[in-house]
């Protein structure tokens, strides 16, 4: 994909702090992805979790074929299109296989923070990319981000924490980290037709995977599962995704980053509204430390005019 020299663009096109409107949209998105871990647990209680995931997926690639079919809009070709299919591959197979597999048994609470460590993840490989260069300021945020994370998921007294569970989390923020690097770097011609292709190549394969594990294919029988499935394919899907290429079209791809752990937040609240799990003392003081660490890593920029690089940036072009 040329990475160095289309860094160099995506340097000079991304500004380290964003607009309002980019402001916005992140928000939006940050609600959006926070009340997605309590779906996914009503989701996971009658449906199997690849079979729930891909059935997610392949109604939100429907809903953006018919959008791309009212308005003309084209499919991606060549490189668009070849970057579509590894955004699905990534973001949508990989990660959402780990994440809903992990949300079998995790609370949707610890989910949410352990894969609030996306953004030292994506700072890291944006830096190892070239797409973005590496600062004191990013990596101080992130670290302080995940010290938030380790407050704020630490178990209960004697409560069991499936170790497993915990790494397939963390293996699904490494691969929605690399998805969101990538396509920050081939810069998709439509965002629309992004989602579209990368979600019918995602929910493909999760059905794929889940015929040949031997998941049971059910029609949902519970009320429950049919609003937690249409939240999921509807906001959770449309709306999350197309608001996340929208801000990484806007902003920098570590700074979008720092919406995963926001997540927990409102995965918390929601869990407690809606599905009645507890909000301990940990809770808030890591949400508190997490809350400190994205000022400090992204919002904060927004005051200063000159960060501290640790590695020479790439010149930019004219």
């Amino acid at each position: 994909m040329h990475a160095g020299s289309i860094a160099r663009g995506a340097m000079s096109e991304s500004p380290s702090f964003p607009d309002r409107l980019t402001l916005i949209a992140f928000s939006t998105a940050v609600g959006i992805g926070g009340v997605n871990f309590v779906a996914v647990r009503y989701s996971n209680r009658e449906l199997d979790p690849l079979f729930g995931a891909g059935t997610r997926f392949g109604v939100a690639a429907l809903l953006f074929l018919v959008f791309m079919a009212l308005r003309g809009v084209p499919f991606p070709k060549g490189r668009g299109l070849l970057a579509a299919v590894v955004y699905g591959v990534l973001a949508f197979t990989i990660s959402y296989a780990l994440a809903y597999w992990a949300l079998q048994e995790l609370s949707a609470g610890v989910a949410a923070v352990v894969f609030g460590a996306t953004p030292l993840i994506t700072i890291l490989l944006a830096a190892a990319h070239r797409l973005e260069p590496l600062t004191r300021q990013g990596l101080l945020g992130a670290v302080i981000v995940v010290g938030g994370i380790v407050v704020l998921g630490n178990p209960a007294s004697g409560a069991e924490v499936p170790v497993a569970r915990l790494l397939a989390i963390l293996g699904a923020a490494l691969a929605a980290s690399e998805a969101s690097v990538l396509i920050k770097i081939a810069r998709p011609v439509h965002q629309v037709a992004t989602n579209a292709t990368a979600m019918a190549v995602g929910a493909a394969l999760l059905l794929i995977v889940s015929a040949a594990t031997g998941e049971n294919w059910v029609v949902p029988s519970e009320e429950q599962t049919w609003l937690a499935l249409s939240y999921l394919a509807v906001l959770g899907s449309v709306g999350l995704f197309g608001l996340i290429l929208f801000t990484l079209g806007r902003w920098t791809a570590s700074g979008v980053a720092y919406m995963t752990p926001l997540f927990p937040v409102v995965a918390m609240v929601a869990g407690a509204l809606i599905a009645g799990e507890a909000i301990t003392s940990n809770g808030v003081i890591g949400g508190a430390i997490v809350l400190a660490g994205v000022y400090v890593g992204v919002l904060h920029q927004g005051t200063r005019r000159h960060k501290m690089v640790l590695e020479e940036p790439v010149p930019e072009t004219g």
